[in-house]
């Protein structure tokens, strides 16, 4: 079969090996795929490997030879899955290889939003240390963890290894998930969203963007929330209003904010958050350690293997 990878780079910038998918056909790979090289590309294409290179109903419609798209992530809203459903292509997602780098990379966001660990070092680099009369000097307040309330809103694996952490720390897990037909765990209080958003001094995110929660993370919320509570996605972009929470962040209606991802990604120039003192911004790089990306390279090569044996295995359409 014809393996057709259309965004690879972020998978795979070099240090890791495509073997464990160039072994199971024909296969070209492209770092990076305009919308208008799309058909050229995959034209005989069998399966086509996809990140956030969009394939439409125009471009399913016109490929005979199409049939697996494999999506190298956990989100699929780049494709249309409707579309291929009815084409009888099947479409797989990886899941749970980020689970550990992405709640790392959430606690380090809440970290580094307390601490200011950062700006603290700019600080004595610059010489701001020697001129002080103590022997010590903050530039901003910290709160100490313990006995602190974290929301988590979206309890899968990654909330919950997030969940697991911030409990080391010593908080209280306060959670809004669709399923509460689990038992909560130990020390966990299943809650309303009103409620997680009033009593939270953290709240992370952690759940797939779908078209009813998109920017649910609105002016009513933000206003619920604590004057030095803070906020962190790690999840979608367009879970929050940017133009409600950059508003809260500027009248201090909260403490802070800390984002590895945004509704435009890359950012278009202009946007209000970038810059603002109390927002830290990554770029969507929570998932991508190395480990995790080698993880994921080996699922999509899974998910390959078990179409070609007719048995798919982690079919989202």
């Amino acid at each position: 079969m014809k393996i057709v990878i259309l965004d690879g780079y972020t998978l795979n910038p070099g240090d890791l090996n495509w073997e464990p998918i160039t072994s199971l056909g024909e296969t070209e790979i492209y770092d990076r795929t305009p919308q208008e090289l799309i058909l050229d590309r995959v034209r005989d294409a069998d399966v086509i490997l996809t990140n956030k290179t969009v394939l439409n109903k125009e471009t399913i419609d016109v490929l005979p030879h199409l049939k697996f798209i494999a999506v190298t992530a956990t989100g699929f809203n780049n494709i249309d899955t409707v579309a291929a459903r009815e084409r009888g292509i099947a479409v797989s997602n990886a899941r749970d290889y980020s689970t550990h780098s992405v709640a790392q990379h959430t606690i380090a966001l809440m970290l580094e939003l307390i601490q200011r660990s950062t700006d603290h070092n700019a600080s004595v680099m610059n010489g701001d240390w020697g001129n002080q009369e103590d022997f010590c000097y903050r530039l901003s307040p910290s709160i100490e963890l313990a006995d602190k309330n974290m929301g988590i809103i979206g309890f899968g694996k990654i909330g919950q290894r997030v969940a697991g952490i911030a409990q080391a720390f010593g908080m209280n897990i306060l959670v809004h998930r669709q399923n509460t037909s689990h038992p909560e765990p130990p020390g966990v209080r299943y809650v309303s969203l009103d409620t997680l958003f009033k009593e939270s001094d953290v709240i992370s995110l952690h759940l797939p963007l779908t078209k009813d929660n998109q920017g649910f993370v609105d002016k009513t919320y933000l206003s619920l929330m604590k004057p030095g509570s803070y906020l962190i996605n790690t999840s979608r972009g367009p879970l929050i209003n940017e133009s409600d929470l950059f508003t809260a962040l500027k009248n201090e209606q909260i403490a802070g904010a800390g984002l590895d991802v945004l509704t435009i990604e890359p950012p278009k120039e202009g946007n209000p958050l970038i810059g603002m003192k109390n927002c830290l911004i990554t770029p969507h790089q929570a998932w991508a350690t190395r480990e995790s990306r080698n993880r994921l390279m080996h699922i999509v090569a899974d998910n390959i293997k078990a179409f070609a044996a007719g048995k798919p295995i982690n079919v989202v359409n």
